[in-house]
């Protein structure tokens, strides 16, 4: 018994010494496998998850997104020495706080602990985060990154992330939280839409601070058409054209319509009864769209990080400069007009949404958005958008990042809530935002034109 017990003894310290001068990874090792873009993906897919969850408005969600992943970026910084921090190059943005030297970090793991961090104190349902983070990390954990590195990383990242929140808190957006429009009633303005006549969302997001743009108003587009319903006026033709087009929708047309919907919060009336559904923000949608693309090229995890960062600042200044001519013009939508002077019973096919009509907020940011990833990642790239098929809204397939802009600014006159000038000229818009940033946001050490 004595030999057995002396024997197990020697065979478990034994093998508490073999498993001790076991070779740990090295940081070469763990950080190949910490920078895998699909733990960043994950990441970003729970962001949206919670935004969807919790009802963000489209402005509001694209802020949301821009914070998040300028913290990601900004602590991925240090792991690529061709990148550089943004510090001076967005509006009033300083650059984060920098790794202590000599020691080591796993970049990667900073960078998803940073965009967590900041996506965590940008939304309300917490548990989401609660349920998701723990096995997330624990996998950095089993990839080999030792616990002296990953306690170290982790603390960066939050760093980063406390500077980037400090960043968000200073944009202007608690100023604004309360303030309604004021419908005055006069022809030609907007006014609630069926059928839950919401109030007008967002009368104050012009007020907020710009991400690359000098000030929200920089790429004012042309003045939309008076409102006039004389026969053959210019206004008076778009008003037909969205009347007519509405009445002949073909299945295709439906299709393009319903995919590009991308409505936040949608009220369902059967009769007496009315409930909302929620789907995805146009804004969530571009960035769906970044990250199948990224996969689909194999971007490394810098590139896949860069590509975010910089659609979402596309996106929230295509919101700032597209809300700011909504509320400037506030242009009265076809569904009104058509039910009060042409055909009480005509519907629009997508449910209108609640802010004024001119220009087409898909347009802005959708041209946008295509217009900066086609600087990053190329131009003429196929691929298949799958992104909304689980809210029912079927699958779509594109020859570049253009085309599928180009389709989601006609959906809107497909779904009977935009004129035609509110597409074109949104689009017009849209691009040079996207070039806006595209010049004025260098991540890279490098010229633009070596991307």
């Amino acid at each position: 018994m004595k030999f057995t017990l002396r024997f197990s003894c020697l065979l478990a310290a034994c093998w508490v010494a073999v498993v001790g001068c076991q070779k740990s990874a090295s940081p070469a090792e763990y950080n190949a496998k910490a920078s895998n873009p699909e733990y960043y993906n994950s990441a970003l897919n729970k962001l949206t998850e919670v935004i969807i969850h919790d009802i963000f408005s489209p402005p509001v969600a694209s802020r949301i997104y821009s914070y998040a992943n300028l913290a990601g970026y900004e602590a991925l910084v240090p792991f690529d020495p061709q990148y550089e921090s943004l510090g001076g190059k967005l509006k009033r943005f300083q650059a984060s706080p920098k790794p202590q030297p000599g020691q080591e970090y796993c970049f990667p793991l900073a960078s998803t602990h940073a965009f967590l961090t900041v996506a965590r104190a940008l939304t309300f349902s917490v548990e989401f985060y609660d349920t998701f983070e723990k096995p997330f990390y624990e996998q950095y954990k089993k990839d080999g990154v030792p616990d002296e590195v990953y306690e170290r990383s982790m603390a960066y990242g939050e760093a980063v992330a406390k500077h980037i929140l400090d960043y968000a808190a200073k944009d202007s957006y608690k100023q604004t939280r309360g303030f309604k429009h004021t419908v005055t009633n006069e022809e030609g303005t907007w006014v609630p839409t069926p059928p839950a006549y919401m109030d007008a969302a967002e009368p104050q997001w012009n007020k907020l601070r710009c991400w690359a743009m000098d000030t929200c108003n920089q790429f004012m587009p042309p003045r939309p058409f008076p409102f006039s319903l004389k026969k053959g006026t210019p206004y008076e033709k778009e008003l037909d054209e969205v009347y007519q087009v509405g009445k002949k929708l073909n299945k295709k047309e439906q299709d393009i319509a319903y995919f590009w919907d991308d409505n936040a919060f949608v009220m369902n009336v059967a009769g007496h009864v009315m409930y909302a559904s929620k789907k995805m923000t146009p804004g969530g949608h571009w960035l769906a769209i970044a990250e199948t693309v990224a996969r689909q090229k194999k971007l490394n995890m810098m590139r896949t990080v860069e590509a975010y960062a910089l659609t979402s600042f596309a996106l929230s200044d295509g919101f700032i400069s597209c809300w700011d001519e909504k509320y400037r013009t506030k242009t009265i939508r076809p569904e009104t007009v058509i039910n009060k002077s042409i055909d009480p019973k005509w519907t629009p096919f997508l449910q209108t949404p609640p802010f004024p009509e001119y220009p087409s907020g898909h347009s802005v940011i959708s041209t946008a958005a295509a217009t900066v990833l086609t600087n990053l990642i190329g131009d003429n790239i196929a691929f298949t958008d799958s992104t909304e098929h689980p809210y029912g809204h079927g699958v779509r397939s594109f020859t570049s990042f253009r085309n599928a802009a180009d389709e989601a600014s006609i959906s809107r006159m497909y779904g009977g809530i935009h004129y035609r000038s509110a597409l074109e000229n949104g689009q017009v818009e849209g691009e040079k935002v996207g070039k806006w940033v595209i010049q004025k946001i260098q991540t890279r050490k490098t010229a633009v034109a070596s991307r």
